[in-house]
Parts: structure tokens; sequence; C-alpha cells
């Protein structure tokens, strides 16, 4: 049993704490999800946590030791790697009892798939010899689900040695991150996500790792995060000039997903979809051509059949008719469900009072902020414990954060060396710049805001994280931040895995709020006030361009809306109230728009 025919979803990356060790609590029940290796830190401690929780001895890899942070995420995927095959292995041999592992296993299962409809037929057998029979063929059926990494090509900052000189490129946070991922043991997928890297795409081409063995399929495959076609087919076809094949394109929503958001020009998933859904066959021969020139010029192993790539999406999936109708209606092979999960203790690290701030914040709650460091818009809910510590120091004169990590220490403004702009020795020294100009008092506030509104990334993204320790160190109150989508404001109580589980199938309900815009009304309207947006940001300073990309923007988000109409009598899976709703909501996003004023 192929583990893409298990379940139907997977579970993005969420933060850097959140899923570092969600493997650890699905994999074995067949449910592939994505670890964050940004954080050798927090992965060497997860490593030292996870190895005395599981009897496994602990080394440490000390950050004076060569190769450090490739040596503590190669450790750290080898070990989860282990622990999941361990726990499949005794899942395998529990037996079908009420409350067992393996009956949970079977449960979870889509309704349609093969390996359920099998498990219903053994709980209808009266026949001993029969069931005994069908169990046996059950456990063969069992695949732990991919454990895969994501790597954010963005976060690559250049290391220095320790006596302040360069160090080789192949050191630098992304390099260093794939290299320890493709000398762990994983047969798995690194997710590429936030666009190019040249030096990261050029130190994958010598990676044999990534190069198809005698069987035509690699040992470690490359996952393209992408949030339109054009994207794809240009990461794809250099990744594949280089001999490496891009096994799935993971499309996600520009705006209506979690963590960073990386917008469009006006480009609407189900468009985009319909792009992907139209041209796969051709992408597919164009990026094999550039493939298969690529390794008769290695010399690497050709097979001779056709390959093609697995098409998923995420970002604003709530409810099984969106889920089926986005598998059904774009012929997509799967989806990923990411911020509901935040609600599962079962499966992500949040504290409680955080989760409880993401089940009872009203929608209102949940915005795009400036909160990232990296510069690029950021989801957000308010009233964070981050949030909270950030005015705190600020009032107090002390604006910023202790700056440790440094992994997104990338402004050189006031200094040689990179520092990160949430870090609380850049925000005094642009603190104080602005008020040396001495402009408005109410314009000086406004940018004071715009400064300290960045926040430790680094920090409160992995402060959930279970790192046992000493009572001190359990009590120690954390600032966490968290990057929900805005999704999840329709998600209002806390669940279980299997609860989870059976709402993305539809075997129960958990939207428990008020009523919930279809998820692409909810991104169409997320553009809009994007679009908005952006035209106040360029009132005061336009430049020569901004008019045309402004106009196309609108354009293309009125084009959008003509095919949205075009496709909701295809939406079978909901009821026709639901679908008459949907285009009422439909109209006032284009009479909303047709008001927005493009000039500048």
């Amino acid at each position: 049993m192929n583990r893409r025919t298990l379940h139907t979803f997977h579970i993005p990356v969420l933060g850097l704490a959140f899923s570092i060790d969600t493997p650890l609590k699905v994999a074995r029940f067949g449910i592939s999800s994505v670890i964050s290796v940004v954080d050798d830190v927090l992965i060497e401690q997860m490593r030292k946590y996870h190895s005395q929780l599981n009897g496994e001895s602990y080394v440490p890899i000390s950050v004076r030791e060569d190769d450090y942070r490739a040596r503590r995420i190669t450790a750290y995927l080898n070990m989860v790697g282990r622990l999941v095959e361990r726990q499949t292995t005794a899942l395998r041999l529990q037996p079908f009892e009420d409350g067992s592992e393996i009956v949970r296993f079977f449960e979870m299962l889509p309704d349609h798939s093969p390996a359920k409809s099998l498990y219903s037929k053994m709980l209808n057998t009266s026949d001993g010899n029969v069931r005994s029979s069908i169990e046996s063929e059950l456990r063969s059926l069992i695949v732990a689900g991919d454990i895969d990494v994501n790597i954010m090509t963005k976060v690559d900052r250049l290391r220095t040695g320790r006596q302040g000189g360069a160090i080789p490129s192949d050191s630098s946070d992304a390099v260093a991150a794939m290299r320890g991922f493709v000398r762990s043991d994983l047969n798995s997928s690194v997710v590429l996500s936030a666009g190019l890297n040249p030096r990261l795409f050029a130190y994958m081409e010598q990676c044999p790792e990534f190069l198809p063995g005698t069987d035509g399929v690699p040992q470690k495959k490359v996952i393209l995060k992408v949030s339109d076609y054009r994207s794809a087919r240009i990461q794809g076809k250099i990744l594949a000039k280089k001999g490496i094949w891009c096994s799935e394109f993971r499309v996600e929503s520009g705006l209506n997903c979690g963590g960073h958001a990386f917008a469009t020009d006006g480009y609407l998933l189900g468009p985009i979809l319909e792009e992907f859904n139209s041209n796969r066959a051709s992408l597919a021969a164009e990026l094999l051509d550039d493939y298969s020139a690529a390794l008769r010029r290695r010399g690497a192993w050709l097979r001779e059949t056709p390959m093609d790539f697995l098409l998923t999406v995420q970002g604003g999936i709530g409810t099984s008719a969106e889920d089926t109708f986005l598998r059904e209606y774009y012929k997509v092979d799967g989806t990923g469900w990411g911020s509901p999960f935040l609600l599962v203790p079962e499966v992500t690290n949040v504290d409680a009072e955080t989760r409880n701030l993401l089940a009872e914040s009203p929608r209102e709650a949940y915005y795009l902020s400036n909160a990232s460091p990296l510069g690029v818009l950021f989801n957000n809910i308010r009233n964070t414990t981050s949030e909270k510590e950030l005015r705190r120091r600020a009032d107090e004169g002390k604006p910023g954060s202790p700056c440790t990590k440094k992994y997104l220490a990338t402004n050189t403004e006031f200094t040689e060396e990179p520092i990160c702009t949430a870090s609380n020795r850049y925000q005094a020294l642009k603190i104080s710049e602005l008020k040396k100009l001495k402009p408005p008092s109410q314009e000086l506030d406004e940018e004071i805001d715009k400064i300290i509104e960045k926040a430790c990334l680094c920090e409160g993204l992995s402060s959930t994280a279970p790192l046992g320790g000493n009572k001190a160190a359990k009590n120690r109150k954390r600032a966490v931040a968290i990057c929900p989508g805005p999704n999840l404001a329709y998600f209002s109580r806390i669940a279980s895995l299997e609860e989870m589980v059976g709402h993305i199938y539809g075997r129960m309900q958990l939207l428990t709020n008020a009523h919930r815009p279809n998820m692409f009304i909810q991104e169409l309207r997320l553009y809009v006030d994007y679009l908005k947006n952006e035209i106040r940001k360029r009132i005061d300073s336009p430049k020569q361009n901004d008019l045309k990309y402004l106009q196309n923007f609108k354009a293309t988000l009125q084009e959008g809306i003509e095919y949205y109409k075009s496709i909701i009598p295809s939406v079978i899976e909901e009821v026709g109230h639901y679908r008459e709703t949907m285009l009422e909501e439909l109209l006032k996003c284009q009479e909303e728009l047709a008001g927005v004023l493009v000039t500048i």
C-alpha cells in the first residue's frame, strides 16, 4: 500500500516548534507532516529531549565542532526516523481491540480508501479464519506517513568563522540545512519555500541523493512550495536542468495561509489551479526534456517511462466539501491542512494560553502584520504573549528583543555585520535616528510603532517546544509568537486527532463559529484589502511603474471574479443555498473592487 493512498491530506510545516516533532505523533497513523530545520539550536534540544524520553543515548553536538549545524539536523532526523519506525512496528503487532492504535489507524482512514474498505469487511466477518486472514493483510498495509523537512530558502545567512573571517559558502544556513537532510537516513522530501536561492540550488546539484537510482527513484525528493504556475515552471526548469526532478508542486494561497504571506500580483487560487490543471501534461513533458538532457550530461541513469509530478494545494481549506472539490475539480493529488492542527494538542506544540487564544479569538483578531524581520508580510493574531512582551519592553524604554540565534540577521543599515530588525540593538539605533529628524509627533509615533512591531521569531516561534529540564526551566514563561492563517478563526474549539481527521473527511463538523465564507471568497476579500493597502502605501511617494502594477493587479482580480462566477454551478458538494450565498458574496466583492480607485 502506497502511503499516498492512505490519507488525502498532509500537515504542512507550522512555525519552528509547533510541528518540530509532529511526525512522532502522527506518522505511525500514515499521516505525512513537515518539520522545519531552520533552528539547529531547537533541533539539538529536541534531540536531547526525545532521546531521554525514549531511552536512547544522547551525545551533544557542540557549536565548536565542524559542520555542527548540518550534523545536528542529520542526527535529529535520524532519531525521528528510528522512533517512527519503532512506533509503526509496534502498531502493526497490536491486537484489533477497541482503543488500540492499530484500530485508530484504520478508523481514521478516509472511507473511500481500499484499506478502509478491507477493514470494514473484517469488522463484518464472523468467520474466525477469514477474519484472521484479513487481519494479516491489513497489518501488511500499514505504512508510516512521510517525514518531510522544510527549508525556507530566504533564511540563508552566510556565517563567519570563529575568528571573524568568512567561511565557505556551503556552510550558509540553508545549504548546511540541506546537507543535514541529504546525509540523513530518511527516504523523504525536502520542501523548498520562499522562492529561488541560486546558492542552494547549486549545492543541490552536487548531491547524488537527488539523482535517480536504478529503479528510477531518487533517495531524496524535492517538493516546491509555490504561489503560482509561473513560479513553479521557472523553479522546476532550473532544478530539472541540474538533474533534479520536482516530485511535487505544493500550491499555497498567497494570502489565505499561515506563516509568511507571499502575495501574488492578484492571481487567485482557483485560476492558478485551473492553469496547473490545463498545463499539467505539457509542463511535465517540458521538465522531462530538461531533466533527461541533464542526466545524459551527468552520465546518470535515465528511465524510459514518462514522468509526472504530484500536485497538492493548501491554504484556507476549512470543510470536507472544499477539500473534495479541490481534489475532484482540479484533479489535485492531495491537500494540506495546517493551522487547524494548532488546535489539536496531540499533534502540535502550543501552550494552553495561546491555544485558547486561537480558539476564542474572533475573525477580526487575525491580521496580516509586519512583524517578520524578513520584511515579508506575516500572518498574525492579536494579544499573543509575544506582542504583549514587545509592548512592555517598549514602554520601559528598551524596545526590541535580545538576538541570540541570529537566523534573521540581515540588516546592515547601521552596522557592518548584519543584525536583525527585531533586535534591541537595531531598534535603538533606528529610533534614535528617527528622533533626530524631528518629524511631527503623530508621524513619529506611527513610525516607532512600525519599528517595534518586529518580533523575534527565532524565539517566539520556538518557545513552545517541550524541552523538559528542571522545574525552574519548565516554569519559565516564554513569550510565544504564532502565525495562524485567518481560516482558523472559524474553528472555535480544541479537538482531538480523530476529530480533526474526521472533520477533514466529512464524518463530523468542527466549524462552530459564525458564517464562514467559501475559501475562494475569503481569499478574494484578502486580496481586495491588500490592493487597497498597496494603493495607500504608494500615494505619497509613487514610483514610475506603480500605476501600471496596481491597474494590472485590479484587472487580474476582476478576471478571477469572472472565473469564479463560471465555476459556482460546479460546486456540487454544497447545497443550493450555499451556492447562492457564494454568488452573493462574490458580487459584493466585485462591487467593492469596482469602487477601488487606482490612482497615484
